[in-house]
């Protein structure tokens, strides 16, 4: 304390003490020239005007040095009066550095925590001055006649109030804790929340919106810098229903500092994906990433927790409904690309980022097929199949005779592996591919992954017989690709259908496995376009899957536009895509004889696509 005092005593020295007693003559001229606007008291309040500013300035240094709104009202009990009346009076406000004193003034006297009535009813006062002063309804007959003779409108006059408070209001969060001299003085950190109280009214109005952005975007340099309630609930209502617009920065910082605002967009945004199911993959990834949430997840730990937890949620609720799954999916890719943009990760971040996922996992499904050589993928990929195999059986020995608690940890441990290999499905996508190219020796560790990704519950214990459909599935299809002559087996392309065909009376396969199989082996596998699209052609016709087979071509394409390393001959497959897509339009023409006129135009289009390797138009359906 002793170090502080040779300051104080520099301080006290320099600055001229405040005569309590000259308020009341100030108070007084306020209130004369508050009474009545004559050739008089115009000249009074200009010969005293340079006089009143530099008083002004002398009582704003003494409030500074006073710890609370309580004490400076207590030291100069006619202050509030005082500068009521001054803000009434039109010659004082419009005078630039008088109106700015007088603000700054009126500032000194809010609390960010009022601890009294006194200084609630303060704040409810110095709230509604501020709103009537940057407003245009104005009954001052002074004011009016005022604005009359310098030749502005009220509008006018009020613009330029309005931009005076909000100038000051950024004068005052440009200041931090660390240029305080005295300890005893108010923290100048009050200031940011007390700013952000100010701006409640002033949210919508374009004038602050610089304001507001710098304020969400301004640095928590101490606890007492955090923004009010007040101010972000009424900037995330007015963001939410389109009143204001605001830069991409302080849309990210209004989410970091609001949770309610953030669960909102998150929310807002799985509604507007379910409902419209017409969206291509294209144009879904175009929506995520005008919605700012995967670049937010990227640059905050915390905004990703939230939304993550709201994803891990909608999927238990829908039971793995494969609109929230590509949602997910293309949800994580877009944000693990804005995280690759940012920095490299260690594993030590991964394990913030997904605290819940199982630890031995995360660094192997997170690696992307392009950071490792392509001989290594099948290796790689038996990995994840033993391990995830591994975790199912844990559970379902915890569940023959373990307790409650050890069945529950093992049912949370096997989603959240599940949950983990939906957010990295590039790896699912690299074993269908591998299953195109695999000896039938190699299939089933892929065929066992590919069937816990599509039924990870393992519910009535069907997992051995799925896998025997599985394995049944990829021996027709291999069977059909190696046929090079016509015609194709009858009883290999009637037992895909029957496979893509659930059955209520026997456990089935999920029908967009094999769709997803049959797709792979139509665009990779070295059969003649011609034979590779009868083929496709056959089976989606039959099973009444033909829009659902067109939806698995587009966001094959869109995964190989963003991972070209799954083909070593881009342009071929690329025109394999296009060409299958086509087929697939013209069947969906044929069997629509009303809309045969505009999918014309939309195959034009597509020989266009063909011939510039470009993503084919088309919707995008549930699968179920």
């Amino acid at each position: 304390m002793s170090q502080l005092q040779p300051q104080n005593q520099l301080q006290q020295t320099s600055e001229p003490p405040l005569n309590v007693q000259e308020l009341q003559f100030w108070l007084d001229k306020a209130a004369a020239w508050g009474q009545a606007d004559s050739p008089d008291t115009r000249k009074d309040t200009c010969l005293h005007l340079s006089r009143l500013k530099d008083y002004l300035q002398l009582l704003l240094t003494h409030m500074n040095n006073m710890s609370s709104t309580t004490e400076r009202m207590k030291t100069l009990p006619l202050l509030g009066q005082f500068l009521g009346r001054l803000c009434w009076n039109p010659y004082v406000t419009a005078d630039a550095t008088g109106r700015r004193l007088l603000l700054q003034c009126l500032w000194g006297l809010y609390s960010e925590h009022p601890g009294n009535a006194l200084e609630r009813k303060a704040n409810q006062w110095i709230r509604k001055v501020l709103c009537q002063l940057a407003t245009e309804e104005d009954d001052d007959a002074a004011a009016l006649a005022l604005m009359k003779r310098m030749g502005v409108s009220p509008k006018e006059y009020h613009l330029k109030v309005l931009k005076m408070m909000v100038a000051l209001l950024q004068e005052n969060i440009g200041k931090s804790c660390r240029s305080l001299v005295d300890l005893n003085q108010r923290c100048s950190c009050d200031n940011i929340r007390a700013t952000s109280e100010a701006c409640v009214p002033l949210v919508t109005c374009p004038e602050a919106a610089l304001l507001i952005g710098a304020l969400l975007q301004q640095p928590m340099t101490c606890v007492r810098a955090a923004l009010s309630q007040d101010f972000l609930d009424a900037l995330s209502s007015a963001y939410s229903s389109q009143c204001i617009s605001l830069e991409e920065q302080a849309v990210v910082s209004l989410w970091y500092h609001n949770l309610s605002s953030l669960e909102d967009a998150v929310l807002s945004l799985l509604e507007c994906v379910l409902t419209n199911t017409g969206s291509t993959p294209q144009e879904l990834k175009q929506q995520l990433a005008q919605s700012l949430l995967p670049k937010a997840c990227a640059q905050h730990c915390s905004i990703f927790l939230v939304a993550n937890d709201i994803f891990r949620s909608f999927l238990k609720q829908t039971e793995g409904n494969e609109s929230v799954k590509y949602l997910i999916q293309t949800f994580s890719s877009c944000f693990l690309r804005e995280l690759a943009r940012l920095q490299h990760k260690t594993s030590g971040s991964w394990k913030a980022l997904f605290p819940q996922s199982p630890q031995s996992l995360l660094v192997p499904l997170l690696t992307r097929p392009s950071e490792m050589p392509r001989e290594a993928w099948k290796h790689h990929l038996n990995w994840l199949s033993g391990s995830l195999q591994t975790l199912t059986e844990e559970e379902e020995e915890g569940d023959g005779d373990g307790s409650r608690s050890t069945r529950l940890e093992g049912h949370h441990k096997v989603f959240e592996a599940w949950f983990l290999l939906i957010q990295c499905a590039h790896w699912v996508q690299v074993a269908v591919w591998l299953l195109v190219t695999s000896d039938p020796e190699d299939c089933g560790p892929l065929l066992w992954l590919l069937t816990f990704y599509h039924h990870p519950t393992n519910r009535g214990h069907h997992r051995a017989s799925q896998l025997v459909h599985a394995k049944e599935a990829w021996d027709h299809l291999h069977s059909l690709y190696s046929v090079s002559s016509c015609p194709l087996p009858v009883d290999r392309l009637q037992s895909l259908v029957t496979l893509l065909s659930p059955q209520p009376e026997r456990p089935s396969l999920s029908p967009l496995f094999i769709l997803n199989l049959l797709v792979n082996f139509a665009v990779f596998f070295q059969q003649s376009l011609s034979g590779s699209a009868e083929i496709l052609q056959t089976v989606v016709n039959r099973s009444g899957l033909v829009n659902e087979a067109a939806c698995v071509l587009r966001s094959l394409e869109l995964r190989l536009n963003e991972d070209s390393c799954l083909s070593s001959d881009t342009n071929r497959v690329h025109l394999r895509i296009n060409a299958l897509q086509n087929t697939l339009t013209h069947m969906h023409a044929a069997s629509d004889p009303a809309g045969n006129q505009a999918h014309a135009h939309i195959n034009a289009q597509n020989q266009t696509a063909v011939s510039s390797s470009s993503t084919p138009p088309g919707s995008l359906q549930n699968d179920k």
